[in-house]
């Protein structure tokens, strides 16, 4: 009877979406027969890439379940407008085949938009194709700031939480704990756009408030022995030890930290749910930020973790939640604009309405700098013996800003940001 009940609540949380794709549909049949022809043989086209190997491989393994689970169920429902969904998925591999896969799958494979990708200096190639080709790109997991910031363009949407929200969240916390006023502090910062990105934010945040720096070394994003930067972190002593790091790279550190046994207090402005479990309960500590967990007490997130879990067998990390709401409302909004021509959804975009992104608040993507505003959260692990299985182990704590704030509290504000459209 529970797995009826959750499938009932999973069917409910997207009657809405659903009701706006049949209306999609019925909006398609007053153009006349062509049209009923045309929703009967012609797919709409997504261009999907995400990174499906090297050190992000693992998150963006996630995002294709949950891009292929809204998929799934988006057609299942009609479509949108009576046409059936057809995501084309490809690993982005590097900022370079990420530009070339994207220009093929406009010119040659029929993409409508392009979606996805989780490094930065990928997502940022990609934005150039959307701009050069007019064309619609959903950024949905890359979190630099320079992307909403000098880099923006008109043509490309933000999903995923910045670096500056991913710091002020984080940042909150450790304030709380006493973790930074006042104390030296020492970081690893991965050697990309999106590291390079994450550590300005972080040391200006320790900067500004009370905290110094005491070093910083940039970590190659292929490295996996993090030992001489274990002996560097031994020899300076620090009271914080904070990783600007990505992908498998966390998981690798936390590992090897663990093993040397170093007795500094640990946290970090950037982990992912999945990296976090690969590293295990008993290497891990800390606090961490993140976006989206599976324990948000929702309908509709209970709803996806249920569906998740009956499908894969384990909980949805948060870049298959992220992927997945993405695609729903990509699909909203060609439904409701009954186009898929993309003037006519940045148009609809820039009027702010707002997403069920199956959190206790609503989202929207701010007109000007087309940021998705939306909670997040912070997380660190439960007392050694807590877990009931290896997805178990992590802490997490309430949304921030706190429902009474706003949700652009975390965010750059206009007068902060440099992008100009």
């Amino acid at each position: 009877m529970t797995g009826d009940k959750e499938e009932s609540n999973f069917a409910g949380a997207f009657a809405g979406r659903r009701n706006a794709l049949k209306a999609g549909a019925a909006g398609a049949l007053v153009l006349g027969f062509p049209a009923i022809v045309r929703s009967q043989t012609d797919k709409i086209k997504i261009g999907h890439l995400t990174p499906l190997t090297g050190f992000l491989g693992a998150v963006g393994n996630y995002a294709v379940m949950g891009l292929r689970m809204a998929t799934e169920e988006i057609n299942a429902a009609g479509g949108v407008m009576g046409r059936q969904l057809d995501v084309m998925s490809e690993d982005s591999v590097n900022p370079a085949t990420a530009s070339t896969k994207a220009q093929r799958m406009l010119d040659q494979d029929g993409a409508t938009v392009l979606m996805g990708e989780i490094n930065s200096a990928s997502a940022k190639t990609i934005m150039q194709v959307a701009a050069r080709n007019k064309r619609l790109f959903m950024s949905i997991g890359a979190r630099s700031d320079v992307l909403r910031g000098k880099d923006c363009n008109r043509y490309t949407f933000h999903v995923d939480i910045p670096v500056t929200v991913m710091v002020n969240a984080e940042g909150q916390a450790l304030l709380r704990d006493g973790l930074i006023k006042g104390k030296r502090v020492f970081s690893l910062t991965s050697d990309y756009l999106f590291g390079h990105d994450l550590a300005k934010a972080a040391k200006n945040f320790v900067n500004a408030n009370g905290g110094s720096v005491i070093g910083d070394e940039l970590v190659a994003t292929d490295a996996t022995d993090f030992s001489p930067y274990l002996l560097k972190i031994r020899q300076a002593k620090p009271e914080l030890v904070a990783t600007n790091l990505g992908g498998n790279q966390v998981t690798n550190f936390v590992k090897q930290y663990a093993e040397f046994g170093l007795p500094y207090p640990v946290a970090g402005f950037n982990l992912n749910t999945a990296d976090a479990w690969a590293a295990g309960e008993g290497n891990l500590s800390g606090i961490w930020p993140t976006v989206w967990h599976h324990e948000i007490d929702t309908p509709g997130s209970k709803a996806f973790v249920a569906a998740f879990r009956k499908k894969h067998g384990q909980p949805p990390e948060n870049h298959a939640w992220i992927e997945y709401v993405s695609l729903h409302v990509m699909a909203r909004a060609m439904a409701e604009t009954k186009s898929t021509d993309t003037e006519k959804l940045i148009a609809y975009f820039e009027k702010q309405p707002q997403f069920d992104l199956l959190k206790p608040r609503k989202g929207y993507f701010r007109s000007w700098d087309h940021q998705m505003m939306q909670e997040a959260y912070t997380f660190t692990v439960k007392p050694k013996g807590q877990a009931k299985d290896k997805w178990d182990f992590l802490q997490f704590g309430p949304a921030v800003p706190r429902p009474d704030q706003p949700l652009e509290l975390l965010a750059p504000t206009k007068e902060q940001n440099t992008c100009v459209m």
